[in-house]
């Protein structure tokens, strides 16, 4: 079994899952696509005596990314994505007005780019980047042998969008052939109910 623990909070206005994962021994953690809600996120980590050490961002979309401030603010860590969503992070706020209405906090640019099988680790416990281009250039997946936290690449019932100007419905489903090949088990997915792959 994997010894990484995992909480779910539900947030924003699109219902975005935001995971708090963390080594059970050390309590060593990293924070998943914080959505629009900082304080409720602060809150939890304090609940559960966690020790953050950065935030990780599955991809650009602003309603994965609204609190990244609040958060990395509060506990002085590094926001980690990859370079290819780069561009639709500096667009996040404009996107959520139009999207939602509504005005947001200014979204940090990232302070460290992740690669491709680059590894993650959290006290005695290791999360893998795997990059699964397709729904965005720069969506990634955090996967060790039981879990993956998938973005919106992969959903209980369904795929992420394809209709965008920078999306590939071709990339998408080769992305999504690599994820089978992992052998996890448990998918947390960025929106709707973890499920077996």
């Amino acid at each position: 079994m994997s010894s990484l623990q995992v909480t779910t909070l539900i947030l924003g206005s699109l219902d975005t899952n935001c995971y708090l994962v963390w080594d059970e021994l050390s309590h060593q953690a990293i924070i998943i696509d914080p959505a629009d809600d900082g304080t409720s996120i602060n809150d939890q980590i304090l609940n559960l005596q966690l020790q953050p050490q950065a935030i990780v961002l599955t991809h650009g979309h602003f309603d994965h990314v609204l609190a990244t401030l609040e958060v990395k603010t509060a506990w002085n860590i590094p926001i980690l994505m990859h370079a290819s969503d780069q561009q639709l992070l500096a667009r996040a706020n404009s996107s959520a007005l139009h999207w939602t209405g509504e005005a947001s906090d200014p979204v940090p640019p990232a302070d460290d780019l992740l690669k491709d099988e680059q590894t993650l680790n959290l006290g005695k416990s290791t999360l893998k980047v795997i990059h699964t281009p397709g729904h965005t250039p720069g969506s990634i997946c955090l996967y060790d042998k039981q879990i993956i936290f998938t973005g919106d690449t992969i959903f209980k019932e369904g795929v992420g969008r394809t209709d965008f100007s920078y999306s590939s419905s071709k990339k998408l489903w080769q992305s999504i052939e690599k994820i089978k090949a992992l052998g996890t088990k448990l998918a947390y997915a960025g929106h709707g109910e973890v499920f077996f792959t």
